[in-house]
């Protein structure tokens, strides 16, 4: 693994060579954080296996970000025939059982800072060409995500963006204040209250959870506070108003995932980020 650290915390990369065993089709391999310990509390994220010590690449933990190749429903999005391409992973083709596979994955350069660790890749595949840069930043108890996206083909680039933050669960459960204005529709999982968002039950197990579509504000950023088993708060917002946000949970996490769609046209760049800000221990 990479690691990037100061005086308050530690964080755990994944290397997009030598960390394969734990990455696969579905999220970016450059920039994948795995872990953030603080320098007395321990690791502080968590993940839908958790605390298994190798969750299987489909999971994974930590604050992992996806290039959607299909939509959630299953319609393609950068395909052409039989070859995909999930931006950040590789190029990627169907196995006998119908599973998608990575048959040519991103060669990433690694460059290494004081505070900050700079991913670089770019690839032809599936008749998609592009540019993925990924910066991993650590400033006192904040980590920045930024992404900076490019399209090099002579066609435009149509595709779904999410991240897929994994926090941890106080008790079991998860508190968070959101957005004035956000919404929330009637379901078995979770409620919201004015800002105050907070689950119904405690879910039992790891296959014993909850999926549902958060309404925010239009136009407006993300930004959410949450709650820790031993930091104080988590901080978590967005440069972007979201296109759509899912929340999710099972027994051993809880997950706010903001979307964009991008368009891209020829020659075109898009750039985004998100910030964590970890409060100190209790």
């Amino acid at each position: 693994m990479l690691t990037l650290a100061n005086s308050d915390l530690r964080l755990e990369l994944l290397d997009p060579t030598t960390d394969r065993a734990r990455l696969g089709p579905r999220f970016c391999w450059g920039g994948s954080l795995w872990q953030v310990h603080d320098r007395h509390a321990g690791p502080v994220l968590t993940g839908p296996e958790w605390p298994k010590p190798d969750p299987s690449a489909w999971n994974s933990q930590g604050l992992p970000e996806s290039f959607r190749h299909r939509t959630r429903d299953g319609r393609p999005l950068t395909w052409q025939g039989a070859e995909g391409v999930a931006l950040g992973a590789g190029a990627l083709a169907l196995d006998a059982a119908g599973g998608v596979t990575v048959t040519r994955a991103c060669q990433w350069r690694v460059a290494a800072h004081a505070d900050r660790l700079v991913f670089e890749t770019d690839q032809e595949a599936a008749g998609r060409n592009y540019a993925l840069r990924r910066e991993i930043g650590l400033t006192g108890r904040t980590v920045r995500s930024a992404t900076r996206l490019t399209n090099r083909g002579l066609a435009p680039l149509h595709l779904e963006w999410f991240c897929h933050p994994f926090f941890a669960l106080t008790d079991g459960v998860i508190d968070a204040t959101l957005p004035e204005g956000s919404g929330l529709p009637e379901n078995p999982g979770f409620a919201l209250a004015g800002r105050a968002f907070t689950q119904k039950r405690r879910f039992a197990h790891e296959q014993d959870g909850h999926l549902d579509f958060l309404r925010l504000p239009a136009g407006g950023n993300l930004a959410v506070r949450l709650t820790h088993p031993v930091l104080t708060h988590v901080d978590f917002e967005t440069s972007f108003a979201p296109s759509e946000c899912l929340v999710w949970g099972n027994s051993n996490t809880f997950s706010i995932e903001p979307y964009q769609v991008l368009d891209l046209a020829p020659g075109q760049t898009q750039e985004w980020s998100l910030r964590y800000t970890f409060g100190p221990v209790f």
